[in-house]
């Protein structure tokens, strides 16, 4: 992701049209070969090729709009609400590939 020189606000990540989002943020957007029913997405940030918001098909465009813009928040550090019981999002650390002198 084209992490903005100023973190965008949470109106900004709601309200701005999505593909607009996306294309500003520098995001691939992705189907995602995960089908479980329990899976609804997530960001993959790859040094050398990119940001990657991977998302399963078949989902309603609600959905799909509502937990890409979640994902997005969480990825930026934007605050906005947690999701509801059941929903769950975890984050996971990459491997530390560089060392500061």
């Amino acid at each position: 992701m084209t992490v903005p020189a100023t973190k965008p606000s949470a109106d900004h990540l709601m309200d701005t049209p999505l593909p607009v989002l996306i294309n500003k943020l520098g995001v691939t957007l992705t189907d995602s070969p995960i089908t479980d029913r329990a899976f609804f997405g997530a960001v993959i940030v790859q040094r050398k090729t990119g940001e990657l918001l991977t998302m399963p098909t078949g989902r309603s465009e609600l959905e799909h709009d509502t937990v890409a813009r979640y994902l997005l928040a969480q990825a930026l550090g934007v605050p906005v609400p947690d999701t509801p019981a059941p929903f769950v999002t975890t984050r996971i650390p990459a491997k530390q590939t560089e060392v500061t002198l």
